[in-house]
């Protein structure tokens, strides 16, 4: 297989059906109605217009995110709420993430194990980073929520934990039978817990402890954990090793690894962009309206199409600079721009810093994994020292 079919090659191993038919559904043009999946949007324009008009598709009605999660994680978990309720919750939870705390906190909590790295790299060993990925996310969510032991162990059993649960999601899912939702909750349930001790302990230098002071209540903090728990450990355990994969498979490592802050971001937008870390977004509509020509009615599940949308830009080239419409469009955009975002960004920016710095790095085996919502490498080991991989 040539070095750049490897993405492909990811979506198709973890959605062999799924995602041809996504595929399929971009070249039947901006917006289309698939039976059995929805409305889906294909054009960042469109995308990002229904994004942004949070009173006319909403994230809390039939085939939104709220009916998938509102069971597992609570009815106040920003993902799953509009209108004043959200802006609320959302104002409060503003400071939590700024990057200044971001920047320090995956400093503080990440020194340890990327000197562990580090040091694995430039003594000559093999590194599979898809398990050291695994290790440095579980670290800071651990962080996040409160976790007592903090073992790689217990950063592996938490990534595999979160696996499962968003494991149970497909693209036709329009909410979790009753079987999954006590699956979901018998993972979740334990967290919030932890999350409930810290934020009960009051100590402010800790996430849980800062909600406290913020005014949230306890089932807040525990339904926000949960979230962050989902939403972000997969989202940076999956993109570092795919960076990486798309840097040497473009010929880019030596470029990034000797450019500045600014080169390197530009690298991981590029990388997320192509790798699009939430490939579908969903939004429920609440009023009649016209949407690319195409009419929608209240009850319509509205399935924005990330990666067609970011694809249609072409393949992964760091000289290409993304349009407005595109822009960071994998985190959303308004109302409901990831909160996380600094947080996640802190965490690849400094990984990918600490990777790039050990020393030219050679991809000598990978393997595509199956079962997983986020397409990701099953296995991605990497040595320093020049090669092709």
């Amino acid at each position: 297989m040539k070095a750049r079919d490897w993405e492909r090659r990811l979506y198709v191993t973890a959605h062999p059906f799924a995602y041809p038919l996504l595929r399929a559904a971009a070249r039947r043009g901006p917006i289309v109605r698939v039976p059995g999946v929805g409305v889906v949007v294909n054009d960042a324009s469109l995308a990002r217009g229904i994004l942004m008009d949070g009173e006319t598709f909403r994230k809390d009605g039939p085939g939104s995110p709220g009916e998938l999660w509102t069971p597992v994680l609570g009815p106040s978990v920003l993902l799953n709420m509009e209108g004043d309720a959200h802006r609320v919750l959302r104002r409060r939870l503003a400071d939590l993430f700024v990057p200044s705390y971001t920047e320090a906190l995956c400093a503080r909590v990440l020194e340890e194990p990327l000197a562990r790295l580090t040091g694995r790299l430039q003594d000559g060993a093999t590194v599979d980073l898809v398990d050291a990925a695994r290790v440095l996310a579980g670290a800071v969510i651990g962080e996040v929520i409160g976790l007592e032991t903090r073992t790689e162990t217990d950063y592996r059993d938490l990534f595999e934990q979160g696996e499962r649960v968003v494991s149970m999601v497909s693209l036709r899912t329009r909410r979790l039978s009753p079987s999954q939702v006590r699956r979901a909750r018998a993972v979740l349930d334990p967290l919030g817990d932890i999350a409930a001790k810290a934020y009960a302990a009051g100590d402010e230098s800790t996430v849980m402890g800062r909600m406290r002071t913020l005014g949230l209540s306890e089932d807040e903090a525990r339904g926000a954990a949960g979230a962050f728990f989902l939403t972000g450990t997969e989202t940076v355990a999956t993109l570092l090793p795919r960076l990486i994969a798309l840097l040497a498979d473009h010929g880019q490592l030596a470029r990034v690894a000797a450019g500045g802050p600014a080169t390197l971001d530009r690298a991981i937008d590029e990388a997320m962009r192509v790798t699009t870390p939430t490939p579908v977004m969903l939004r429920s509509v609440h009023r009649a309206v016209a949407v690319g020509g195409v009419a929608v009615r209240p009850g319509d599940r509205i399935l924005i199409a990330t990666h067609n949308c970011c694809r249609a830009l072409g393949p992964f080239d760091l000289d290409r600079p993304h349009p407005p419409e595109l822009r960071r469009l994998w985190f959303g955009a308004g109302p409901h721009f990831c909160l996380g975002y600094p947080l996640a960004t802190a965490q690849i920016r400094l990984v990918a810093r600490t990777l790039l710095a050990a020393g030219p790095l050679t991809i000598t085996r990978r393997a595509a994994a199956r079962g997983v919502l986020i397409p990701t490498y099953r296995h991605l080991a990497v040595r320093v020292g020049r090669g092709t991989g």
